[in-house]
C-alpha cells in the first residue's frame, strides 16, 4: 500500500499530476464562483428564473476559469491566441453552460411542481448546476490539455525541477 502512495505522490509532483491538481483547483474556484453567483442572484430574487440565474452564474464563473487555467495550469502568458485558445475554450464553456441550462430546466420543473421554501429551491438549482458541470469536467480536462499544450514534457519537467530549487543568493 505504501508503494502505491509513494507512486501517487511521485506522480502528483510530476508534470501531469501538477496539471491535474491545478486544473481541479481551478474547477473548484470557478464552480464556487458560479454557485455563489447563482445563490445570490436567484436566492435574493435578483433574477427570478432558474435558467437565467444559472446562465449568469456560469458565464461569470467561466472568466476566472479561463484566466487561471491558461496561466496557472498550462503556464501560458502573453496574448491569448484567438483560434487556438479563445475559440476552443469558449466553445467548451458554452457547451458546459448549455448542458447546465438543461439541468436548470429540470430544476425549474422540479421546484415548480413542489412547494418548498425558496431557500431549498435555491439549493436544488445550485445542485443541478453542480451535477451538470461535473459531467463536463473530464471532457474539459482532455480538450484543454490539447489546447494549451505547447512544450515537450521533458522541458516542462526540467522547468518544474528548477522551480523547486531554493533561490540562490
Amino acid at each position: 500500500m505504501f508503494d502505491r502512495i509513494d507512486r501517487l505522490i511521485a506522480w502528483a509532483k510530476g508534470h501531469q499530476g501538477r496539471k491535474l491538481i491545478r486544473f481541479t483547483a481551478v474547477s473548484v474556484v470557478s464552480t464556487v464562483v458560479s454557485v455563489v453567483v447563482i445563490a445570490l442572484v436567484y436566492g435574493l430574487k435578483i433574477i427570478k428564473g432558474e435558467v437565467e440565474a444559472t446562465l449568469i452564474g456560469n458565464i461569470i464563473g467561466a472568466i476566472p476559469s479561463y484566466t487561471l487555467n491558461r496561466r496557472w495550469t498550462w503556464g501560458k502568458t502573453g496574448r491569448s491566441h484567438v483560434r487556438k485558445e479563445l475559440i476552443p475554450f469558449w466553445t467548451m464553456a458554452v457547451l458546459g453552460i448549455a448542458f447546465s441550462m438543461v439541468g436548470a430546466s429540470y430544476a425549474k420543473d422540479f421546484v415548480h411542481t413542489h412547494h418548498w421554501s425558496h431557500l431549498f429551491n435555491t439549493g436544488i438549482v445550485d445542485a443541478a448546476n453542480l451535477v451538470s458541470f461535473a459531467v463536463f469536467w473530464v471532457l474539459k480536462l482532455l480538450v484543454f490539455n490539447k489546447i494549451f499544450q505547447i512544450k515537450e514534457e521533458e522541458e516542462i519537467e526540467e522547468k518544474l525541477l528548477v522551480e523547486e530549487l531554493p533561490p540562490t543568493k
